[in-house]
């Protein structure tokens, strides 16, 4: 739970910044130097997160693993020979969550600001609210997620994005009131995703190699999600608008609530 919210604590922390930045420089000095503060100062977290990994300690899991000498030497040659099935359902499970992310960031923020005229100042503090949903549902979710299931609690969250989908475009053009909304509920479900997503993309592989088919499944996720995201949504909304943008993740979700049912359904229950 907790290592999940680190993800809107960093948005909250980088969104106040370039809120301040926006308030206190003139618009050439923002775009000439002001923009490159923010990233400069992140590169603090790259030390602190290295701290954190240093002081993590291995699952009582592995060290039992460990005990019984059933590590293997290669862990991602083993992923890809025999856990095929769990990677790929792993990484579409996980997908829409990064599709959901990058839409209400990057292209929320840069449609509202070219596509829709609203001013920098006025759209950063209504999608800073929103990240506050993303914040709050993590733990509710997180919880529900122990008691219903994760695979569960991510198929209903998909839903529900998928049915966002539908909403998309009529909320993003309601004005700032219209976009409140948008932003509210659009990151609420990313935190009903993101709750759960740790745990649950660690579920399909065994002790042996469930880091590596965690992290692989989570950074393919990111790749086919989040790196394509922009630039398709981008094209969608020039050439048919965002409902087309609104479609994309509502067939997003479609095929990742296939991939969540298929690793409750055909992978078994305890892979330990």
């Amino acid at each position: 739970m907790f290592p999940q919210l680190g993800a809107p604590i960093g948005f909250i922390l980088s969104t106040s910044a370039f809120i301040l930045l926006t308030a206190s420089l003139s618009e050439e000095a923002f775009l000439s130097w002001g923009w490159r503060a923010p990233f400069l100062a992140s590169a603090v977290l790259v030390f602190v997160g290295l701290w954190v990994r240093m002081k993590i300690t291995e699952t009582p899991e592995f060290k039992t693993a460990v005990e019984r000498h059933e590590r293997v030497r290669a862990p991602v040659v083993s992923l890809f020979q025999r856990h095929k099935a769990a990677l790929v359902l792993g990484t579409l499970g996980a997908t829409t969550t990064f599709v959901l992310f990058y839409l209400m960031t990057v292209f929320a923020l840069g449609w509202a600001t070219t596509g829709m005229g609203l001013a920098r100042a006025d759209v950063l503090p209504v999608q800073l609210i929103g990240v506050l949903f993303f914040a709050a549902l993590i733990p509710v979710t997180a919880l529900a997620a122990d008691k219903f299931g994760q695979v569960r609690v991510l198929i209903a969250s998909t839903i529900g994005i998928g049915l966002f989908g539908a909403l998309f475009a009529p909320l993003l053009h309601g004005g700032l009131s219209g976009l409140l909304i948008f932003f509210a509920l659009g990151f609420a479900l990313m935190g009903c995703t993101y709750g759960p997503l740790g745990a649950a993309m660690a579920r399909p592989f065994p002790t042996a190699v469930r880091y590596t088919g965690a992290s692989m499944a989570f950074n393919l996720a990111g790749i086919l999600g989040a790196s394509l995201a922009p630039y398709v949504a981008l094209k969608l909304a020039q050439a048919w608008g965002p409902a087309a943008v609104g479609g994309y993740l509502s067939a997003a979700a479609l095929l990742t609530a296939l991939a969540l049912w298929g690793m409750g359904r055909v992978l078994p229950e305890d892979r330990t």
